[in-house]
């Protein structure tokens, strides 16, 4: 579905990804694990044209990625930020169907009564149906994030990237909003690229790892794969968080709770 080759993106002088190149299959759950400053937020957002690369070239199904076409690459590439990105003095309801921008027009804005009811078919999926007209800032993070995802939802995207969605969340509600992503992978036939620093959360719910450290990719394979060596290349001598104890461990020490 998405060809990355050789993906190139530097900030100045600062190199964020180094000739990163993989490709992304119809219909998975591929999860882009590695630290903080490992590239990961930056290889989403040129995957969605938010960042524009520095050399390279990615393809979505055939059409390459150029400024000609980058609204056409938006309406099937759906985006879940970390922070939320809702408004929140509108209603659940009215933030959903912003969804639907990217195909009005300037002169035309206004939602259609299907629109309206899709929206409220992607509200009641993401578990928010009786939240619909309240609005978003009186909203746990965890509801906010439920938003965001119906929003992507409601895009009808062939692709959902999702950049560090759980991020900011507890351990209960993150495991809520990562099998809802699940779901919606497996029922609605939706590929999902999602940024992930925990392993356990790597290791559960995605199919594919693709492991990046300072920009490039140091393991790319099936989730039940991924060993000690593995991650030890990923994180090198950095420390990682163990989520469900809150604890900080050595790499090495996670991957073995993983797979005992």
């Amino acid at each position: 579905m998405i060809k990355i080759k050789e993906l190139t993106k530097k900030f100045g002088d600062h190199l964020v990804l180094d000739k990163v190149e993989f490709s992304i299959q119809d219909r998975e759950f591929l999860v882009i694990l590695g630290s903080s400053g490992a590239g990961k937020s930056t290889l989403l957002r040129c995957l969605n044209g938010l960042v524009q690369p520095t050399s390279g070239q990615i393809t979505l199904n055939g059409m390459l990625y150029n400024k000609k076409n980058i609204r056409e690459i938006r309406r099937k590439v759906g985006f879940i930020f970390q922070q939320y990105q809702v408004i929140g003095n509108l209603s659940v309801l009215q933030n959903v169907l912003l969804g639907r921008l990217g195909t009005k027009s300037f002169w035309n804005i206004f939602f259609t009564k299907e629109e309206r009811v899709r929206a409220e078919e992607a509200i009641e999926m993401v578990g928010l149906v009786d939240k619909i007209y309240t609005r978003v800032d009186q909203l746990s993070g965890g509801q906010k994030q439920r938003v965001g995802i119906a929003r992507a939802v409601l895009q009808n995207p062939q692709v959902i990237l999702a950049d560090e969605p759980v991020a900011s969340l507890d351990p209960v509600t993150s495991e809520e909003i990562l099998s809802l992503l699940k779901r919606i992978n497996e029922e609605n036939g939706t590929t999902i690229v999602c940024n992930l620093h925990q392993l356990d959360y790597a290791k559960k719910y995605g199919e594919r790892i693709v492991g990046l450290r300072y920009g490039r990719i140091q393991y790319d394979g099936a989730a039940s794969d991924l060993g000690v060596s593995d991650v030890e290349r990923i994180y090198g001598n950095h420390l990682s968080m163990q989520p469900n104890t809150g604890k900080t461990v050595k790499p090495s020490s996670t991957i073995q709770v993983l797979t005992t």
